[in-house]
């Protein structure tokens, strides 16, 4: 039986997990959220997933072009 809590399917399906990944390469919160929102779409939550995913790509435009801004 999967337990949903330590291995959910809906991330277990890559080769390495997005939490491994994101770890491994010590990404930020906002990335680290692209990245899971978007390779869980398709067997969690399909466009709504999406969607988050790019509510996280729209703040980390904002901030780049803020911080582009103050230079």
């Amino acid at each position: 039986m999967t337990d949903n809590i330590k291995e959910p399917p809906h991330y277990t399906q890559y080769k390495i997990e997005p939490i491994d990944f994101i770890i491994a390469n010590d990404l930020d919160f906002c990335t680290g959220n692209v990245i899971k929102y978007v390779l869980r779409y398709n067997l969690k939550n399909g466009v709504e997933d999406l969607k988050k995913a790019r509510q996280y790509i729209d703040f980390l435009i904002e901030k780049k072009v803020e911080k582009s801004k103050k230079l």
